[in-house]
């Protein structure tokens, strides 16, 4: 009887690990339970796309949204549609056993509807470079890739203390950034673009509006009157070249006027960390024109 107890043995445990399954927490809280490892993932926005390549779940990919164009080999990835209103007969047509979501992206109506359908809904929503390091990890534990998650998070980790030690003692900066020009749109204090300002001496603006995407007034911009105004280099025809009108500006009279890369600082991704150190070197130029140091 021992000796057939002791034979069992593996194979109780093994059933222990199948029913234990796993187990996160997604971005807004949310219980995420699998009872193994997802192997069909379906991305609905372009950051979540580059934190599932990183976390070491690209091969486990099988759709994502418009505009997922990093790594390149998300490119041959079958598209589910626009990240506002996603293809959701095309979702279900492949059978995803994980869906990784933008939370304030991605039609919250949409997202209820692909959990009707009993497909488990991760919410990604990083505000910050924690999040962004337990995003790896947590995903890579979804899809059983921990090692080298966990590898990626470690890096990223490191990477973004090394860029907080060597800025953290800058003179503070004051910066608009302009999301859109007509309307003109900002990001408040919650969005992750204000952290990357704050981990190179940077004082977003309007970090103290309620709304994550605020629409502000030219008015509004010139009584604050920042150091520097910084928009994404993926709008058309110079962003910024209207402010150059408003001549009294600091950032008018000092030439502080920068296009950043659009990809890197916009999406909450691994190369948040490629965005910090250009808008870093920015504001270092920033000191210097406006005498700052």
């Amino acid at each position: 009887m021992r000796h057939g107890l002791t034979a069992l043995l593996p194979i109780l445990l093994c059933s222990g690990n199948v029913a234990a399954g796993v187990a996160v927490k997604d971005d807004l809280g949310n219980d995420i339970r699998l009872e193994r490892p997802a192997h069909r993932i379906v991305s609905l926005s372009p950051h979540t796309t580059e934190l599932l390549y990183a976390a070491g779940a690209g091969a486990y990919v099988i759709g994502v949204s418009n505009y997922s164009n990093y790594p390149p080999a998300a490119q041959q990835i079958a598209s589910i549609g626009r990240i506002g209103a996603v293809d959701i007969e095309k979702i279900l047509t492949l059978k995803p056993d994980l869906i990784v979501a933008w939370h304030s992206g991605n039609s919250a109506v949409q997202l209820q509807k692909l959990r009707s359908f009993g497909i488990p809904v991760f919410e990604s929503q990083p505000a910050d470079y924690a999040t962004i390091a337990t995003s790896l990890e947590r995903l890579a534990a979804l899809s059983g890739t921990d090692n080298e998650g966990n590898r990626a998070a470690a890096d990223f980790r490191a990477r973004w203390q090394a860029l907080s030690r060597t800025y953290r003692d800058r003179k503070p900066v004051s910066v608009f950034y302009q999301v859109w020009g007509q309307p003109l749109m900002t990001l408040n204090g919650k969005h992750m673009v204000s952290d990357v300002l704050r981990t190179c001496g940077g004082n977003n603006i309007f970090a103290g509006l309620p709304q994550l995407a605020p629409t502000v007034s030219i008015e509004a911009v010139i009584a604050a009157d920042p150091d520097a105004i910084l928009a994404p280099d993926d709008v058309k025809d110079h962003p910024l070249d209207n402010w150059r009108h408003f001549g009294k500006l600091k950032a008018v009279a000092a030439d502080t006027l920068f296009t950043v890369n659009a990809d890197w600082l916009n999406r909450p991704g691994p190369r948040i960390l490629d965005a910090t150190e250009e808008v870093c070197k920015i504001l270092d130029t920033v000191r210097t024109r406006r005498q700052l140091r």
